[in-house]
């Protein structure tokens, strides 16, 4: 019997790697003889939204700059963020010992993330947590990615998971879009940047700590 399964997003999800993602692009910036056009803190919501999220922003602070810079600096981009992957990373709090609740109450886990498997592959195993998920689903693996269903789908199988029985845990519009393309619940989290706008998503839950997980994946999908 295939199990009830819950996919968790990566970024602004499981963990806080915004960090380290807006070093990766000031890097960029910085070689371009721009200096640093991103804040840690004030930019944290968009960085959470991809490389070139981040690029067009920094972008639109100077001028001169379309998307074919976007475009030929993304690969530029990734090649800084592999090489310090993981220096400002955190695992937001609790997030493990509620991944660690649902396998013990006999839930499959996995991942589905728009980063490259490969960096979503080095990162989890560099925090020490890559064993606790059954499936790792990146931007790269499969010919489509979130919100194309298709993306939470073979997550959840590769866990030994039933699509069916199966929720999504994010933390942006792409990820109640994926859910809702797939015909499954959502459960947003708020403790990231940008908590009014996650609320104004209308998932079908929202949790402000991983201590109330448990509980809502119990009542969407028993």
């Amino acid at each position: 019997m295939t199990k009830r399964t819950v996919i968790f997003d990566l970024d602004g999800t499981l963990a806080d790697t915004s960090g380290d993602l807006i070093a990766a692009a000031n890097s960029c910036f910085r070689d371009l003889g721009l200096g640093d056009l991103l804040d840690p803190i004030q930019d944290a919501a968009t960085a959470l939204r991809g490389g070139r999220a981040m690029l067009r922003l920094g972008f639109s602070r100077s001028e001169g700059f379309d998307e074919t810079e976007v475009d030929a600096q993304y690969p530029v981009l990734l090649t800084a963020y592999a090489e310090a992957i993981d220096t400002h990373t955190f695992l937001y709090p609790g997030a493990m010992d509620a991944v660690e609740r649902l396998r013990m109450a006999d839930y499959a886990v996995g991942i589905a993330t728009n980063k490259p498997e490969g960096l979503a592959e080095t990162l989890m195993t560099s925090l020490g947590v890559r064993d606790a998920f059954a499936s790792l689903i990146g931007a790269d693996t499969l010919p489509v990615r979130k919100p194309d269903p298709e993306h939470h789908f073979e997550a959840v199988r590769r866990a030994g998971g039933d699509p069916k029985r199966s929720l999504l845990v994010g933390d942006t519009a792409t990820d109640r879009d994926t859910s809702r393309n797939a015909g499954v619940p959502s459960i947003l989290v708020t403790f990231g940047p940008g908590r009014e706008d996650v609320l104004a998503l209308d998932p079908e839950a929202t949790i402000d700590s991983y201590a109330q997980l448990d509980e809502v994946v119990a009542r969407l999908i028993g």
